[in-house]
């Protein structure tokens, strides 16, 4: 029985990846997300990235970058440029800055991960 559950819930987990590997602003509407406040990380280049994301009314609001060992040139300048994208787009679906590919995958796995926890907060209500 525990087998089967785990399974359940790792089947879960690969398709919220998949689905938040593809989010754009109109499927954040759609999804109808709990507005809130997630927090999400991920692994960069020096540690881990930590964020906050807002979301309201099925967007999101803001994204506050609260943990990161990187350097200011050119990690967290690429954090902060990917993070006004996220913003504008609505979505992680945007390349990594060059110079800073692990850096910037970092902070959006970590945007990707509170995405998540959203989602998974809506399907648990």
């Amino acid at each position: 029985m525990k087998t089967k559950k785990t399974h359940i819930i790792f089947t879960l987990l690969a398709l919220l990846f998949l689905i938040t590997a593809c989010l754009s602003s109109s499927t954040l509407r759609e999804l109808n997300l709990t507005p809130g406040i997630y927090e999400g990380s991920a692994m960069g280049l020096r540690g881990p990235i930590t964020v906050l994301l807002e979301l309201s009314s099925g967007e999101i609001v803001d994204i506050e970058i609260i943990e990161y060992r990187e350097s200011v040139h050119p990690g967290l300048a690429a954090m902060e440029e990917l993070l006004e994208m996220v913003l504008e787009t609505g979505s992680t679906d945007i390349d990594v800055i060059s110079g800073a590919t692990f850096s910037s995958r970092g902070f959006l796995e970590a945007v990707e991960n509170a995405l998540e926890k959203a989602f998974s907060n809506k399907v648990s209500n």
